[in-house]
């Protein structure tokens, strides 16, 4: 499946399949020859130069504030990998290319799997596990697409300011919120994705606040903007403000764009991948992580996961998701777009505790027959809300508006409104605003497993997050 969870198999109807890079694209040798890539798992963090006392050596100021703000506090998760551990792992041969101080991993990569498995004798080595191995040949270097400097004429709603988003933004309550200010102005969000096809050249979004952008693939794209337009698509749904043609749900929060998906094969590595956008995410002070991505099979099968392992806490990426609420952070991924094949479940990190799983409704506010479903096999309810997906509203790499299908763009209608919500209620932990998005949702009093707590209404959540704070 891929992992990037949009409707590729309703696009390959009418796109020719060289359009997803795979048949019929222009192929070449992988480059340097056959490499591995190894998750080695540490046991402590003893003899660390950093300490808990001086948090601001690894941490942004923005990101400390974020925690002060919500009464948390910095732990041994936080503190970088020991830098004599790093030193010794980078043997000869044996390169670290990514590291997670959360779950105290590094990422390796060597030409010789033995060098790798000489690791474990070290003192301080756990576990090294075999995460990724280099394919034959891999499709040749991305290149721009072509894009419009303007929207066709037939894409302006003279008479609606929202033009084509009205819908997805007045089915969550978004308009009210809007009208009464709250634009996300203030808050952080950082986009977990695979590309974000001429974000910098496109005209709507020339007045996007785009604090930076940074690529955790291994090896590294050359330009975030010469990749797959998934991620523009993303950003549209939120960030762009162009009235009477197209409005997002959060156009005035800040962005950081992040890319994590490696768009030429299926591995546990890009589990690895989020992981560090997950935590630079937290580095940098980002409020919400809007994550359009999730995994269940891959290139070798024998990673393969099963139901039973989708408990939030199996998966290195579900558990790295499970703990961003406690560092201040609102994770919104999406569901996942299975609900028509044979597995049907939603994908990791989508199992993770403490996170807003979005499913897709159509515009009668019912389930897409496509929308991943739950429950977690530890009997959560999953997903966790619904917004529109089938279709939504995006802007495409080319520059053009087109109604898209999946979880992947329901998703960022949710985490826009979130961040209006947490502009008005700026008191509010992440947890205490996850709560309220699901006790203002349609299906709160009887959630199932294909709904979930149902459709949000943003404009309530915010009335109930008032009257909690006359009550204190």
């Amino acid at each position: 499946m891929k992992k990037l969870i949009t409707l590729l198999m309703l696009l390959s109807l009418v796109m020719p399949s060289s359009a997803y890079g795979t048949d019929g694209a222009r192929k070449k040798k992988y480059p340097g020859g056959k490499t591995y890539m190894y998750r080695v798992e540490l046991k402590d963090k003893t003899g660390t130069p950093y300490s808990l006392a001086r948090p601001e050596d690894y941490l942004s100021v923005k990101s400390l504030d974020r925690r002060r703000r919500q009464g948390l506090q910095v732990d041994s998760t936080d503190l970088p990998i020991n830098p004599a551990y790093i030193s010794a792992v980078s043997s000869d041969g044996v390169e670290v290319v990514s590291r997670s101080k959360w779950n105290n991993t590094l990422l390796v990569r060597c030409k010789q799997p033995e060098r790798v498995r000489q690791l474990l004798s070290l003192p301080f080595v756990k576990s090294v596990r075999k995460v990724w191995t280099s394919p034959d040949s891999v499709s040749a270097v991305s290149s721009r697409m072509k894009y419009h400097t303007e929207f066709n004429r037939w894409d302006t709603v003279a008479q609606n300011y929202y033009g084509v988003t009205r819908e997805q933004v007045e089915m969550i309550g978004g308009v009210r919120m809007h009208n009464h200010g709250f634009t996300g102005k203030g808050i952080t969000i950082a986009v977990l994705d695979g590309g974000f096809m001429n974000t910098d050249l496109i005209p709507c979004l020339q007045n996007v606040n785009i604090l930076g952008w940074e690529d955790f693939v291994v090896p590294k794209s050359k330009s975030v903007f010469k990749e797959m337009e998934h991620g523009t698509k993303v950003l549209s749904v939120m960030a762009v403000k162009v009235p009477y043609t197209f409005v997002g749900t959060s156009p005035d929060a800040a962005y950081w764009l992040l890319r994590c998906e490696d768009e030429t094969g299926e591995s546990l590595a890009e589990e690895d991948y989020w992981a560090a956008a997950a935590e630079f995410a937290d580095s940098v002070g980002v409020d919400i992580i809007s994550s359009s991505l999730g995994f269940h099979d891959f290139d070798d099968s024998s990673f393969n996961y099963e139901y039973a392992q989708l408990d939030g806490h199996t998966a290195l990426i579900s558990a790295t998701a499970s703990m961003l609420a406690s560092k201040g952070i609102v994770l919104v991924n999406s569901a996942g777009n299975d609900g028509m094949s044979s597995w049907k479940k939603i994908n990791v990190p989508a199992d993770a505790h403490d996170i807003l799983t979005v499913g897709a409704v159509s515009p009668n506010m019912r389930n897409a027959a496509f929308s991943s479903v739950g429950p977690t096999a530890d009997n959560r309810v999953k997903p966790d809300i619904m917004a529109l997906g089938s279709p939504a509203s995006v802007i495409t790499g080319r520059g053009t508006i087109i109604k898209d299908m999946g979880t992947s763009f329901s998703t960022p209608v949710v985490s826009g409104m979130v961040a209006c919500l947490w502009q008005a209620l700026r008191d509010k932990t992440a947890l205490e605003i996850i709560d309220l998005v699901r006790r203002c949702s349609d299906n709160y009093s009887t959630p199932d497993n294909i709904y979930g707590y149902g459709v949000p209404d943003f404009w309530r959540a915010y009335v109930m997050g008032r009257q909690q704070n006359r009550s204190k």
